[in-house]
């Protein structure tokens, strides 16, 4: 039981220390105020290339 406890104290330490080293991390959750940050809308896709002409069928011999 003891091996339970110091193994989830370890990790534990290091999920701590990730998250430390991680930078700026929110855990508040999902935003849904004014205070949310917005994406930047994507740029649209490139158009559709047009389909390839088929190759020339050789003629039989």
């Amino acid at each position: 039981m003891i091996k339970i406890f110091i193994a989830f104290a370890i990790f534990a330490a290091i999920a701590l220390f990730a998250l430390m080293k991680g930078g700026d991390i929110d855990m508040g959750g999902e935003k849904h105020g004014m205070d949310a940050p917005h994406a930047e809308q994507a740029a649209p896709a490139a158009p559709a290339a047009t389909p390839a002409a088929p190759a020339p069928a050789e003629p039989a011999k």
